[in-house]
């Protein structure tokens, strides 16, 4: 049984189906969650609209002439939905061919893995995987109402966009809103209470993206505290600092809770700590045995990838197979503003607060020939590495990318530090050329001062 359609349940399901297990899922909307429906595909919809968006701004630099660029946004929700919806349908189609039972409702656990949906059916497992998601969270003072103050689901559901916003939160997404709505002409203010943005990326990477931000106009407020709104006319006033500032309208993006409070899990040992995650061990075992929770639920990075990996880390121990637990200070994070940002591993600040001794490279995409081909060449590779003993650079820690493509790009990275590589493993590599990849090799040869192209 599974308790939640989300990535962490749908991957867990469609894994261990397609092994041959018989598993049921429960879900109270649509197969596919959060991430499908009012995430992760219907934000990266609308940042695609506004990538096209710039494309076509700056398309006679390429000798291409063509009328100023305007926007309809109805035609870009249209756009979305029915991105989502072929998504969506696929998902479905998995499930059936995989002969996975779907109850459409809400599920609660109780003793002896007894699984009720709330239309009054019962179903019990051998097995049981909470998979209940996430909502987003809001702050005293600023109820969401959907007019003038927004959350991630609301902004997605927009057909046209606000002359002004608020978007309150500096993390990765609140920075992909801020980017997304500023290229499509809404002004926009960020405000952020900690003292930098995207506060896991490494320093180098957040500056190139606060430089970008401020150089398109987006007015960055750090280490700021909001206080309430007032809405009137037309409009509402945000309090910020004991100062003001007036916008269409706000948005939430400080982060999203677990979805716990309805779990039920009366006469069972499955355990929620003080911020509603349910509590798991390395292997996403609660103390109830054979019941497991994955995904937003519990207290691992909120990514949907990470879900998926869960869910099949569950199934492998249910299938006898070798589970090997998730080494989370490694996942790939990706954010999708603009600049994009792709990184795994710690940050420079963050290796040698945690004892490293550490040589760094840097290479910036201005000596990168395809970068300058496309026409983007903000921001740079990082790469961070365990110093040796002769001062020479040993095991890669981390590697961190902002600028085109990055979300792509730094997959090659996030392989190299999971796999533990050292430099001169990944330096002996062959990049092709002309491609922006040659930026990471070209980093490898930094480490030796030796670079090609930067």
């Amino acid at each position: 049984m599974v308790i939640g359609g989300g990535p962490g349940g749908y991957a867990a399901a469609l894994y261990g189906a397609a092994a041959g297990l018989s598993v049921a899922v429960v879900e109270k909307e649509k197969v596919g969650g959060t991430c499908l429906h009012r995430g992760c595909i219907p934000a990266k919809q609308f940042l695609e609209t506004a990538n096209v968006f710039r494309t076509v701004a700056g398309a006679k630099e390429f000798g291409v002439q063509s009328d100023q660029p305007s926007v309809d946004f109805a035609t870009s929700q249209a756009r979305k939905q029915k991105v989502v919806d072929q998504l969506w349908k696929g998902l479905q189609g998995l499930m059936k061919t995989r002969k996975i039972t779907t109850i459409i409702g809400s599920g609660t656990l109780h003793k002896n893995k007894l699984v009720k949906v709330d239309d009054g059916t019962e179903l019990k497992g051998k097995n049981v995987i909470i998979a209940s998601g996430s909502v987003p969270r809001t702050l005293p003072g600023f109820d969401v109402d959907g007019k003038y103050v927004m959350t991630s689901d609301e902004v997605l559901a927009l057909d046209r966009l606000p002359s002004s916003v608020a978007v309150i939160g500096g993390g990765a997404i609140g920075c992909e809103f801020a980017s997304m709505m500023s290229d499509l002409g809404t002004q926009v203010t960020l405000l952020e209470a900690l003292p930098k943005l995207l506060p896991l990326c490494d320093a180098d990477v957040t500056n190139v993206v606060a430089r970008s931000f401020k150089k398109r106009g987006i007015d960055v407020r750090t280490g700021v505290k909001v206080e309430g709104h007032e809405p009137g006319n037309g409009g509402t006033t945000v309090k910020v600092d004991g100062d003001s500032l007036t916008v269409d309208a706000i948005v939430m993006s400080i982060g999203r809770r677990p979805l716990s409070d309805n779990l039920g899990l009366d006469g069972t040992n499955v355990k929620l700590d003080e911020r509603g995650f349910v509590e798991v061990d390395e292997y996403c075992r609660t103390d109830e045995d054979g019941v497991f929770a994955v995904g937003d639920v519990v207290n691992t990075p909120q990514l949907a990838h990470v879900g998926y990996a869960e869910g099949i880390l569950v199934m492998n121990q249910l299938l006898g197979e070798n589970a090997i637990p998730i080494d989370y200070d490694k996942v790939p994070w990706a954010i999708y503003c603009h600049p994009e940002v792709g990184f795994a591993g710690p940050s420079e600040e963050a290796a040698k607060e945690a004892g490293h001794d550490v040589v760094v490279t840097k290479h910036r995409w201005g000596g990168n020939g395809r970068a300058l081909i496309i026409g983007d060449t903000e921001g740079l590779v990082k790469v961070i590495a365990e110093k040796g003993p002769d001062g020479k650079p040993g095991q890669l820690l981390g590697v961190h990318i902002v600028g085109p493509w990055a979300t792509e790009e730094f997959v090659e990275g996030w392989l190299a530090v999971n796999w533990e590589a050292t430099v001169p493993d990944v330096a002996h590599l062959i990049h092709p050329h002309p491609t922006l990849s040659e930026s990471f090799g070209d980093s490898m040869l930094g480490f030796y001062g030796r670079g090609l192209h930067g």
